[in-house]
């Protein structure tokens, strides 16, 4: 799982010199985070953290964030409140989109007597019958719940009534536990017989099962890895249109089951394009008949200069500013120069017979093109 690590904490906080000790305020959100640690550790004086749209399922290791005023944990897994009991400044907790259906768990925030603000839109416990009036009659430190100012009206109406809403409301959270039980159970299964198709998969890789592909093994290699490249290619998409097209209900385990989905085809996507990347065949610079080519593989602007009176030529070649010295490989050859650019080549053949033990090469301090001159073989006469 991806945590909460320190390089990401001291990357976004920038605004603050990177310096994380004396951080008040940060911003954590859209960083596929699956477990909330050291932050009570490192940021003890933090007073905002937004954390939304991770996948974090439990609210933990925050009870030493003494100072934090708000605290945004919207979009991620969460199933019930717990653990801030030692957030004594807590003024405004966003649980927006979570997966709270433990609605009784909001009893443990009678503890932060500041807290005003709750957002609990979104989760299972707000479609139970007399919600609003369990939780403002729970919280008597609330002013706004969803949004939504609570009257003094309200709130006399809802303690007035609170021991029936709360046995209400205990009776559908069994009901949903209940539900949520089954879902994970179903997860599992989910997860067992994707599990077992993973390596029955790879089992066919090594050769233990040719029956998945109709490729014959007395074929030719190079038609046999087309085709099985084709196999590969079908039952890919056809896993892809299986896994989008399945009905499953929106739950913690499937929320992250399409995270993990993704990723995995983002994976194989760059392993894919990597693997082409060093099997690209080599560049030609020779012919078959041995004759020297032009090249410009990195498309680069440059002069050659046939300078008479010194009785040398003169490359300019237009490299990148900023590029570095070590990158650059130059190879001169008495009939023709070659330099590699981040290991693309550049190569030219030469309208004279150079000394290459003469040659010399520099970066032009105005513009950083690499200079390389060369002296010819025979002097002019």
């Amino acid at each position: 799982f991806l945590s909460v690590t320190e390089d990401l904490v001291r990357r976004r906080a920038e605004h603050n010199n990177c310096e994380i000790f004396s951080l008040e305020e940060i911003s954590l959100h859209q960083q596929e985070i699956e477990k909330l640690e050291h932050l009570d550790k490192w940021c003890r004086d933090l007073k905002i953290l937004y954390l939304q749209n991770n996948l974090i399922p439990k609210i933990e290791n925050v009870a030493k964030l003494k100072k934090l005023e708000y605290l945004n944990v919207a979009l991620n897994n969460i199933e019930r409140i717990e653990n801030l009991e030692g957030c004594e400044e807590l003024k405004k907790l966003d649980l927006t989109a979570n997966f709270i259906g433990e609605l009784s768990s909001i009893e443990s925030l009678k503890c932060n007597i500041h807290l005003k603000e709750l957002f609990l839109m979104g989760n299972p416990c707000t479609e139970f019958e007399g919600y609003r009036e369990f939780v403002v009659a729970t919280l008597h430190q609330l002013k706004y719940l969803d949004s939504k100012e609570i009257e003094r009206s309200e709130r006399i109406k809802a303690l007035q009534n609170y021991a029936e809403v709360k046995w209400k409301i205990r009776e559908q959270e069994q009901a949903y536990l209940l539900k949520r039980a089954r879902e994970k159970e179903e997860a599992q299964r989910r997860m067992q017989e994707r599990k077992d198709k993973e390596q029955k998969q790879m089992d066919s890789k090594l050769g233990f099962d040719s029956s998945d592909c109709p490729q014959k093994k007395e074929n030719h290699q190079a038609e046999g890895d087309g085709e099985q490249e084709g196999c590969r290619t079908v039952e890919n998409d056809e896993e892809d249109r299986r896994f989008w097209e399945e009905p499953t209900p929106y739950t913690p385990e499937s929320r992250l089951e399409t995270h993990r989905y993704i990723e995995e085809k983002r994976r194989a996507k760059d392993n894919i394009r990597e693997t082409k990347k060093r099997e690209k065949p080599p560049w030609t610079l020779v012919s078959a008949e041995g004759k020297v080519l032009n090249v410009n593989v990195p498309k680069l602007h440059f002069s050659l200069k046939d300078d008479e009176e010194s009785n040398q030529i003169i490359l300019d070649l237009a490299v990148y500013r900023h590029l570095d010295t070590s990158l650059l490989d130059v190879d001169v050859q008495p009939t023709y120069i070659r330099v590699l650019v981040k290991g693309k080549p550049f190569q030219l053949v030469l309208p004279e017979e150079v000394k290459p033990d003469s040659s010399s090469a520099k970066r032009s301090q105005t513009t950083g093109h690499l200079v390389v001159t060369m002296p010819k073989v025979c002097k002019i006469v």
